[in-house]
């Protein structure tokens, strides 16, 4: 069986796990192109077979998500699964804060945050991240293709971004925090797209194991002429 398959991630679930239960499933090497948070949910584009060698490829594509954000609190990890480093007053509006988004559209640079996967000096930032260290990280040149506000109520808002591989969601929420000088937090993340692969078209796990076990699961599984990356 060889393929892509598209799954919804729950909450709370890594991409790993989530991976592993299908290959367990059905019995075939899986992998992922591009990594969701556990705190995050939605498209997840799992390789399956001979596809695992063409997740360079898919990774590139841009992405897609509807994201939350918390101002006046900010945590260590950036999001809301992190600890509290520090509470402000929030006393921003609309205007300003549609202003603040439009400073981080186009090619910007961005730091990637502690809490993340990338190595330093052969372990991962999350790994040093947990014993208390931080290490100074080189910003990365990143494109913010689309970034809009969905709705603004006192101190949280929702917004839809399409962003260019390695774009960290949660990065973003806390940069638009210190511009707006009350700090921030991303609450909720949901991918929505990851290139022409859409969360409307995905699958939740509870539905793999359903169409596996009535033999329709092969149908759902496209192949080099169903699959599009766009980049």
């Amino acid at each position: 069986m060889h393929g892509v398959l598209i799954l919804n991630k729950p909450k709370g679930m890594t991409s790993f796990s989530a991976v592993n239960a299908i290959h367990k499933l059905i019995g075939v090497k899986a992998g992922h192109a591009g990594t969701l948070d556990p705190m995050a949910e939605g498209v997840l584009v799992v390789l399956l077979g001979k596809f695992t060698k063409k997740a360079k490829e898919f990774e590139s594509s841009i992405k897609e998500y509807e994201a939350e954000i918390t101002f006046g609190i900010e945590t260590d990890s950036l999001d809301s699964t992190g600890k509290v480093l520090s509470r402000k007053e929030v006393n921003i509006t609309k205007p300003q804060l549609e202003d603040a988004m439009g400073r981080f559209t186009g090619e910007i640079e961005q730091i990637p945050p502690m809490f993340s996967a990338i190595h330093h000096k052969g372990k991962r930032l999350y790994e040093l991240a947990r014993q208390g260290i931080e290490v100074e990280r080189a910003p990365r040149k990143i494109t913010i293709h689309k970034f809009f506000l969905k709705s603004f109520d006192k101190n949280r808002a929702s917004f839809v971004v399409s962003c260019s591989k390695g774009t960290y969601i949660r990065t973003l929420c806390a940069d638009i925090g210190n511009k707006l000088g009350c700090g921030a937090h991303m609450s909720k993340l949901t991918r929505i797209k990851s290139g022409d692969f859409s969360i409307d078209n995905a699958l939740t796990l509870e539905q793999v194991f359903k169409l596996h076990n009535r033999g329709e699961l092969e149908g759902k599984i496209m192949t080099n002429d169903q699959c599009q990356m766009s980049n």
